[in-house]
């Protein structure tokens, strides 16, 4: 008897060439995919020519029925995930209905719009004298009842705010940073219509609202926003010895 499973993908950050090859495949031979809604870029669909299905609105147990539907009449189903699906992807919970009814879930990495958003900043989040680590976080809502976001912008690392662009005046009146620390927000990093804006903790607020931004986008808050003064790396700035 053949092994039951399904394929949980990361689609990468939006652009379609940011999947990974792996990911590609696996839709290419799909029979059904399963994929986040408007998080997805639809080109990234059209390397299918399987039945495609926008899981927004659906519960739980729907998505899951459907699943178990699809594999047990020996169709090959992708579920379809934004980014990588480790951050925000809520993939824990599926996996385990999945696991009650024998159905096991092979998962494929998938770029993250975290180095996207890094990408469109033309930036790096670790630089030498600058920030040494990426906080990667989000603030409070329907499903967490408190953020550490106050505690986090104390430590003078790097932070990127995943699902907060709504509450972005919010945030920026209860991060404990210099109000002049820079912060910058990626709209759609790596789509066709991307859009950043770039600001300090003071003002990004006002700019952000002013363009109109609601939703799919990043926050970033931190001097590698826009670094000065950064240490030169040690692999590049001194001559090297041989390896052993």
């Amino acid at each position: 008897m053949s092994e039951k499973k399904i394929y949980i993908v990361g689609a990468g950050p939006g652009d379609e060439k940011l999947i990974t090859v792996k990911g590609k495949e696996l839709l290419e031979a799909a029979d059904l995919v399963i994929y986040a809604g408007s998080l997805v870029n639809p080109k990234v669909l059209e390397y299918t020519k399987g039945e495609c299905v926008d899981s927004y609105g659906l519960t739980l147990d729907e998505t899951t029925e459907l699943t178990v539907n699809a594999v047990n009449a020996g169709k090959t189903v992708v579920r379809l995930h934004s980014g990588d699906p480790a951050l925000y992807g809520s993939i824990v919970e599926q996996t385990e209905e999945l696991k009650k009814v024998g159905i096991t879930a092979e998962r494929v990495p998938g770029v993250s719009s975290v180095f996207a958003v890094a990408a469109a900043l033309e930036t790096q989040f670790t630089l030498n004298n600058v920030s040494d680590s990426l906080i990667i976080t989000r603030p409070a809502g329907t499903t967490l009842e408190k953020d550490q976001i106050p505690e986090f912008s104390e430590m003078g690392c790097t932070m990127a705010i995943f699902l907060g662009t709504q509450k972005i005046e919010e945030i920026m009146a209860k991060v404990r940073c210099p109000r002049d620390t820079p912060a910058a927000v990626v709209f759609h990093a790596s789509w066709e219509n991307e859009e950043v804006i770039r600001g300090t903790v003071d003002d990004i607020a006002q700019k952000v609202k002013a363009a109109g931004i609601k939703r799919s986008a990043m926050i970033i808050i931190g001097d590698v926003v826009d670094p000065k003064n950064y240490a030169k790396s040690y692999l590049y700035g001194v001559k090297q010895g041989p390896l052993d």
